[in-house]
């Protein structure tokens, strides 16, 4: 087994989706009530929660899950000693979901790629999904299997085990997230779970037994798609790759990484969107003729990503070309700007990665 680390990319979280995979508009929700001067950061907590955000009361909690694990919003306390917590939007969802942004509605799938990368970057906070992309040896599985795969992982973190039920909650969630199955039509809201989840259609999951309805004594087994990603547009790999690069080498200004090691290390594009090298190098092509900052260089048998300047700062500018140059086209503020406008989200994106550097010192120094 990989020794995945998962104490470096992740945060101990399962099963606080309610069962429920995201569906359409959800984020959307969650960005709109969280800007809306007249309900705000609070809007998670109130009473009327299901009015304002137009769903049942079990999906609140939700919603507020995903947009949290998806990296549009963050948690902090509402005070001092209160363990309620407000939410604020981040710059990242201001710029793809405010009504001038990038793609407010998720109308293009290129979004849907780039929510799915945000979801597994770190920190993460569905750690079974990060497992199943990253660390299962196998391509195939079932859903014992990877309920064992993930206990295992979690120890190898050093975690204590969560209760079963929440992981074998999770692995339910993640097959009705990415893959159709066929359900009991008489289970009320079966088909409904499925239909309104847009990440089926980046066709990343599929199912492989005969008969994988809830009844069927035929444990349900799935695999991952091998498939060209057709829909996966090059800007948005290659802003994935720069992205990689930036999180994980601390590349400030120019740099190189291998397409071996974007292809096939834990965390990597390759794994996270299940592309081959070759789909690799083909999508930072096209990178390169859009942007001179970026190269794709050979030596000693391998190629590289080569870039002249921050990685970061290449990512978003290749994937706000994607969209059109949306920043240009509406005026987006800056990063500086918007967290200047929400305190609170400033304070808890600092907290959050001290909290993180923290706990990768301590990691280090033990291993």
């Amino acid at each position: 087994m990989i020794d995945t680390k998962l104490r470096d990319v992740a945060e101990f979280s399962f099963a606080r989706h309610e069962t429920f995979a995201p569906r359409f508009g959800w984020l959307h929700k969650a960005y709109s009530s969280l800007t809306d001067p007249n309900v705000g950061a609070e809007v998670f907590l109130r009473n009327d929660a299901p009015v304002v955000l137009g769903v049942g009361k079990n999906m609140v909690n939700a919603i507020r899950f995903w947009s949290n694990a998806f990296k549009v919003s963050i948690e902090y306390p509402k005070a001092a000693n209160i363990r309620a917590f407000e939410s604020s939007p981040l710059w990242e969802a201001r710029w793809l979901l405010d009504e001038e942004g990038a793609d407010p509605y998720l109308e293009d799938t290129a979004s849907l790629w780039l929510l799915h990368w945000w979801l597994l970057a770190p920190p993460c906070y569905v750690p079974t999904w990060w497992i199943a992309f990253h660390a299962m040896p196998t391509s195939r599985f079932t859903e014992a299997s990877l309920t064992e795969i993930v206990v295992r992982n979690v120890r190898l973190a050093g975690w204590e085990p969560p209760a079963l039920a929440s992981i074998e909650r999770d692995v339910d969630c993640l097959t009705k997230m990415y893959a159709r199955r066929r359900t009991n039509p008489l289970s009320p809201g079966s088909f409904e779970d499925l239909l309104d989840c847009p990440f089926r259609e980046l066709g990343l999951l599929e199912a492989v037994a005969a008969d994988v309805n809830e009844h069927s004594k035929t444990p349900r087994a799935w695999q991952f798609t091998t498939t060209a990603r057709s829909s996966l547009p090059a800007l948005v790999l290659a802003y994935a790759c720069l992205d990689y690069a930036a999180r994980n080498d601390g590349f400030a200004k120019g740099g190189s990484i291998s397409l071996a090691r974007l292809a096939h290390e834990p965390g990597g594009p390759g794994r996270a969107f299940r592309v081959r090298e070759p789909e690799i190098a083909a999508a930072l092509e096209q990178a390169a003729a859009r942007h001179k900052n970026v190269t794709l260089t050979e030596g000693l048998g391998q190629r590289s990503l080569t870039f002249k300047t921050d990685p970061k700062a290449l990512a978003w500018d290749l994937l706000d070309a994607h969209y059109g140059g949306i920043r240009k086209k509406h005026p987006t503020p800056t990063a500086r700007q918007w967290y200047a406008d929400h305190p609170g989200a400033h304070d808890a994106l600092q907290t959050r990665q001290a909290g993180r550097g923290r706990q990768l010192a301590t990691v280090g120094g033990q291993a």
